[in-house]
This record gives C-alpha cells, structure tokens and sequence, in this order.
C-alpha cells in the first residue's frame, strides 16, 4: 500500500507520559492533536461511572481495594498520579461525568471510545448510566462503546441502537467475526495479530473495520496486508500523521 492517514487514537490517554485515565492523560492528547481517546470505566460502590483501567485500584492509585467496593468519596480521595511520577501528585480518577464536561467544551472534537470494563466484574446498570450520560451530553454520535463482554454490547445495541458498538478481540479468535456482525457492530478492537492473521483480511472483505490496540512503534504497522481504521497508542508523538501500511 502506499502512504495513508491513520488516525490515532490516544489510549488511556497520553498515558506514556501522563497517568493513564486521568483529566491530565486526556487533555494531553487534545493538544497532540490526535482523532480520539480511549477510556475504560466501571462503577463504584454507589454507582457512580468513573473512569479506571484495572478493577482495583491499587496499582494506579496510593489506595487498595476493588473499585466496586469503594465508595465515591473513598476513591475521589485517591491520588492517581504519583504512582506515574511525582509531578502528577494530586491526580484524581475522574467520573465520566466530568470527563463529558471537558469533552464538550469548544475546540474538542474528539472520537471517544469507551470500553465497558465488565468482563471481569458483572457491573449491574453500566450500559444504562453510560447511554444515560451519552444522552445527556448530546455525544451519540462521537462515542464508541467497545467491550469484550458480547452481552454487554447486545444489551447496548438493544438499548440505544445509533451508539456505535465494537468488539475487543484478544489475540487470533476466530470467532470474532460471526460475533460482531450478529451484533450489527460496526468494528473490530484487535491485537496486531488479528490484523496480520487471514482473519483480519476477512474482516475486511465482510466490511468490518479495524482499529489495532495498542502500538507503541509505528514499525510494528509497516507492510500490514490490510487497511486499518486507527490505532490506539500510549506515545501518539511517536507516529507521523502519515503511516507507510
């Protein structure tokens, strides 16, 4: 192929050089002038969407315990910086909530692809809250929810068709393909495997899109034998805006 424009999804995040999730992660990626970010969130105690990668909190924060059996407050109080470097003390584990304040000022345009962290932990109402904070922020059509959790994005396609869903995919699975067009899902999340694999070209062929998560090294997307939507990376000051795929 000759050279193209990838967009760039930020995940988590400039979260190579900012503590991932955080409003600071977040507005870097803003300024680096990327075409998305990517997210993840999960419920606390009381039901609050807050946005965190790991079910606990104990490597991202100076806390301990499972994010399901914090109270709001208890992990407001959390500092989610330091951990990274010490610059970004203080750094908090923003809602949703707040993060959709931030992302419908002027000047932000930004695709945000939410990842619905209920594979490990059953989050009783997340779909419904996350459509709910959608809905209220008037962002249907910026959002992707994405999921490795296939009911949970059933839920989401019955609840709110005009979101737009995507599939994670974890290595070569082969069933991914059947998975996500019993869906109506729109995408593919994939490792750079499943792009390399017979399954990424027919992916293609069936009119599925490709974003790969997460490229770190713009030599690991040379010579890929299919076009990819965009890729989700930690460093996006990494990449030129135009890729040799």
């Amino acid at each position: 192929m000759g050279k193209v424009r990838i967009p760039l999804f930020a995940h988590r995040g400039v979260s190579g050089r900012f503590p991932e999730n955080t409003m600071e992660a977040f507005e870097a990626s803003r300024r680096a002038g990327v075409s998305g970010i990517e997210l993840d969130v999960q419920l606390t105690k009381d039901g609050t969407v807050v946005i965190i990668h790991d079910e606990t909190v104990n490597c991202t924060t100076n806390g301990h315990g499972y994010v399901k059996d914090l109270t709001d407050q208890e992990i407001f109080k959390l500092d989610a910086g330091s951990w990274f470097h010490l610059n970004f003390s203080g750094a908090k584990i923003p809602t949703l909530e707040e993060f959709f304040s931030w992302a419908v000022q002027e000047n932000n345009q930004l695709i945000i692809n939410i990842e619905l962290k209920n594979d490990v932990v059953n989050y009783k109402g997340l779909e419904e809250k996350v459509i709910a904070l959608i809905e209220q922020y008037d962002l249907e059509d910026r959002i992707i929810l994405s999921s490795f959790n296939w009911e949970s994005l059933r839920k989401v396609r019955d609840l709110k068709p005009v979101i737009e869903i995507a599939l994670l995919v974890k290595g070569i699975n082969e069933e991914a393909i059947a998975e996500a067009k019993a869906l109506y899902a729109k995408a593919l999340h994939t490792e750079i495997s499943f792009a390399r694999s017979e399954y990424g070209k027919i992916a293609c062929e069936e009119g599925l899109l490709l974003r790969i998560y997460t490229i770190n090294d713009g030599r690991d997307i040379q010579s890929l034998p299919v076009e990819v939507d965009c890729i989700m990376t930690d460093f996006p000051e990494r990449f030129t805006f135009k890729q040799s795929i």
